[in-house]
């Protein structure tokens, strides 16, 4: 993971320890807005795996090996803020071409289980997942 420079470390902590507290929050990840790379992740990162780094590491589980289970977990967080970086750079894009003076500041994907939130800073984009309320 690339450190948070610049002062911005003690920022983001105070904002992540905020943020873990709050009813429902299961995890959070930091990812810099530049490059896609992570810079900070909380709570129970196993929720920001993708559905093929579940089945790797379950499968890594049973082979006795707990540096492969650990390295397909990273595999999957690495994956899923590769998609999060994607998804805002695409979404960012279409706002764009809609309206140049508009810019993208706040993305909500509600799933059956999870509600990402992503909150769009120049220097990066942090994610929240927290469990789909109940309506």
């Amino acid at each position: 993971m690339a450190d948070v420079t610049n002062g911005n470390s003690a920022i983001l902590d105070e904002k992540l320890s905020r943020l873990s507290k709050k009813p429902g929050v299961k995890a959070s990840i930091v990812i810099d807005r530049a490059s896609g790379s992570i810079l900070k992740t909380s709570g129970d990162v196993s929720v920001l795996g993708t559905t093929q780094s579940r089945t790797a590491s379950t499968a890594a589980s049973f082979s006795n090996e707990p540096a492969a289970a650990e390295e397909s977990t990273s595999k999957g967080i690495d994956d899923f803020a590769a998609m999060i970086w994607k998804f805002v750079n695409n979404s960012g894009e279409m706002v764009e071409e809609m309206d140049k003076d508009d810019e993208l500041r706040l993305l909500r994907l509600r799933t059956k289980k999870h509600e990402i939130v992503i909150v769009l800073d120049p220097k990066y984009l942090l994610t929240v997942i927290h469990d789909t309320p109940t309506s």
